[in-house]
């Protein structure tokens, strides 16, 4: 399956979050579930331990 999104857009989704923007936001800007980017954070943290 291909992915919709490249690695480099879901690290910039994630420091933008961390900058402040609200995921709600995001996620509309995206036109991704707020469930889809927090896995995407619980999967970056697992990638970088």
């Amino acid at each position: 399956m291909k992915q919709r999104y490249t690695e480099e857009q879901i690290i910039k989704a994630i420091k933008q979050r961390e900058a402040g923007a609200k995921v709600d936001g995001l996620c509309r800007q995206l036109g991704i579930s707020s469930g889809t980017f927090y896995s995407w954070i619980v999967i970056k943290l697992l990638q970088t331990n």
